[in-house]
């Protein structure tokens, strides 16, 4: 039976489908119109896009405004969309679960929600649960990614079990999914320890897609690697002109563009 009409039922499929879901972060409506136009069913935003897009640093908790914004722009657009909040914006559950249900409420289908903090630290498990556990009981179908920071952060890797603490917390709160980002020594081992679909972010030169599908990765994500990339190619492009050449790669024509944004 089609789910197409449930848009938060039809999410949680694809984390269960035959192949994993590959999420592009998108940063601004026509990085995400280009994506969807391209065929890509479900959509993410990417926290350091939207804060750069800005002028101001990733995962400081200092974007929440830009990012409401952004998801009212984005949620017009045919696709699924799940926000990148850091870590929800506030130390308060009850603020947290009142951003969820914004957004929820703008047509999103789900947040990523990390308990990475500024300094390089982690926040305490216990009270990301409580966060993960007001947005469930506030907006029990939005798909919850819990995104545990301790590789990303290199914090508390000296084995998994710091890792699959926390897993087993958020799992236990509500989590829909759980998201290790990072480079992770032993991922077999951690899809064996996770009991939700595991997300990992996709790292270049790395795993590929068919053989984190392999292992049983359900969410790859590309995470900041699509704006780094168009902004390296912004850059590499004006040096060519600069240089008396052409860029390269393919360059979408102005009518593209206009046509993204009607």
């Amino acid at each position: 039976m089609s789910t197409h009409h449930d848009p938060f039922t039809e999410f949680r499929a694809l984390h269960h489908a035959t192949e994993p879901l590959l999420l592009p972060n998108a940063w601004d409506h026509v990085s995400a119109a280009a994506l969807v136009a391209a065929g890509f069913r479900a959509i993410g935003t990417t926290s350091l896009g939207v804060a750069a897009a800005h002028g101001l640093p990733d995962g400081q908790g200092r974007t929440r405004e830009e990012t409401v914004a952004l998801v009212r722009r984005l949620t017009g657009l045919p696709c699924l969309l799940t926000v990148d909040v850091e870590g929800g914006f506030s130390d308060d559950p009850a603020e947290v679960a009142d951003l969820a249900e914004t957004l929820a409420g703008l047509g999103a289908v789900g947040i990523n929600l990390e308990d990475g903090r500024a300094g390089r630290t982690l926040a305490d498990p216990g009270r990301q649960a409580e966060a993960i556990r007001a947005v469930k009981d506030r907006v029990p179908e939005l798909f919850v990614n819990a995104r545990i920071d301790t590789y990303w952060l290199g914090v508390d890797t000296g084995d998994l079990a710091p890792t699959l603490d926390r897993a087993h917390r958020y799992r236990q709160a509500g989590a829909d999914g759980i998201f290790v980002p990072g480079r992770i020594p032993d991922l077999p081992a951690l899809l064996v320890g996770v009991s939700l679909p595991l997300n990992v972010l996709y790292l270049p030169g790395e795993r590929t897609v068919p053989e984190l599908a392999a292992l049983g990765v359900r969410r790859v994500s590309t995470g900041s690697l699509l704006l780094r990339a168009a902004v390296g190619a912004t850059v590499a492009a004006a040096e060519a002109i600069r240089a008396g050449a052409s860029p390269a790669g393919p360059v979408p024509s102005y009518a593209d563009i206009q046509s993204l944004c009607r």
